[in-house]
């Protein structure tokens, strides 16, 4: 989104909107696991149920609140946006990411509440789900470091308005092939403290999950820079790659 089209819609309303589909994610994540913990015993089916919540949630979510904030609902993804973004006019300014940063967490909590609302479980009871081990950190690494530059990779090809369908798809995979079933966004990591369920992580554990998905989110911003190049400034000719022509008219 660029700074034009930002300025388009007040920050009050883009900053409500970021807040308001963090939390709806987090309740889409936090009670699907609760249901499927309800209705299974069998972790495969468990986590298949999972997983196809947080890809139609997610989808729908950044289809809807796109055009309003850009849709981040993760402080990687908005992060990464303001350093690629940096001297372009395509990203976040320092106050809007401040505002974005604090409603993301802000409404993640409040999913986690909702959640645990919808389904009579105790409001705010912090998780003691430990989730403290080098292979779990690893995932974080690689499901948040395949996020970001999936994000980057199809803005910088034109295809920006394949997000809401890729990055479902990709989550939804990376519930499968990441040992940590992809938290992949630090915002989520903390609502999911406030809740005592299955779907909760204790809040011992949330230092170094996060740090592992900022250094995720710092090595996707890496790959996006080898394999797509430097992002163009304004007004710079687009140059299309090679064997691509149909990039031309993106």
């Amino acid at each position: 989104m660029t700074n034009e089209a930002r300025g388009l819609l007040s920050l009050p309303r883009r900053v409500a909107a970021e807040a308001v589909g963090t939390g709806l994610l987090v309740a889409v994540a936090v009670g699907s696991g609760i249901q499927a913990d309800r209705l299974s015993h069998d972790a495969g089916v468990q986590l298949l149920a999972c997983s196809l919540a947080a890809v139609f949630g997610l989808g729908v979510l950044i289809t809807l609140l796109g055009p309003v904030s850009g849709g981040h609902l993760n402080p990687a993804v908005t992060l990464s946006s303001w350093y690629d973004g940096r001297g372009r006019g395509t990203g976040p300014g320092v106050r809007e990411v401040a505002a974005y940063l604090a409603a993301q967490v802000a409404g993640a909590i409040g999913g986690a509440v909702l959640a645990d609302a919808m389904f009579a479980e105790p409001l705010v009871r912090l998780s003691t789900h430990e989730r403290s081990s080098g292979h779990l950190w690893l995932g974080e690494v690689v499901a948040t470091a395949g996020l970001i530059l999936l994000v980057l990779g199809l803005e910088r090809t034109g295809r920006a308005r394949l997000t809401p369908v890729a990055v479902a798809a990709y989550i939804g995979s990376a519930y499968w092939f990441t040992s940590s079933t992809s938290f992949a966004n630090p915002a989520m990591t903390i609502g999911r403290a406030f809740t005592g369920t299955a779907a909760g992580i204790a809040p011992a554990s949330l230092v170094p999950f996060i740090a592992a998905q900022l250094f995720g989110a710092g090595l996707g911003l890496g790959a996006a820079a080898v394999l797509f190049g430097r992002p163009a400034r304004p007004g710079d000719d687009v140059v299309v790659p090679p064997g691509r022509p149909e990039l031309a008219s993106s």
